[in-house]
């Protein structure tokens, strides 16, 4: 089962991928540039990794708390993502990652449904 993270809620965007017992790791500055390439910058990362959007089972997403711009983008991707290739689109909070380890967040129970975001002021 392949697991795409998508973090865009803090300094950095990450994406993360976990499958089976491998997982990979692509981080970028949280910028203007980057969300403008957001896409291509993930397309990117798979294309390296020879993962096909396809192949994912579930769409993990940050929902903050984070900037507004950050979040949107983030959600707007991992939903479209999800309803094309009929993946389970995941929602988490900032709160839910211990010490910053992605791989803690396959364990969580979490629903298929996503929350409201939270925006940072």
């Amino acid at each position: 089962m392949i697991n795409l993270i998508i973090d865009a809620a803090n300094e950095k965007i990450v994406f993360v991928i976990i499958a089976d017992k491998q997982s990979y790791t692509s981080r970028h500055i949280n910028s203007r540039e980057n969300f403008d390439n957001f896409m291509k910058l993930l397309l990117k990362f798979l294309n390296i990794k020879k993962i096909k959007i396809s192949e994912i089972h579930r769409i993990f997403v940050n929902l903050g708390p984070g900037k507004f711009s950050s979040l949107r983008i983030s959600l707007s991707v991992a939903k479209a993502m999800s309803l094309a290739n009929s993946a389970i689109l995941i929602g988490f909070k900032s709160q839910d990652l211990i010490n910053k380890n992605y791989k803690n967040l396959i364990e969580l129970n979490k629903n298929k449904s996503l929350i409201k975001p939270l925006y940072s002021s």
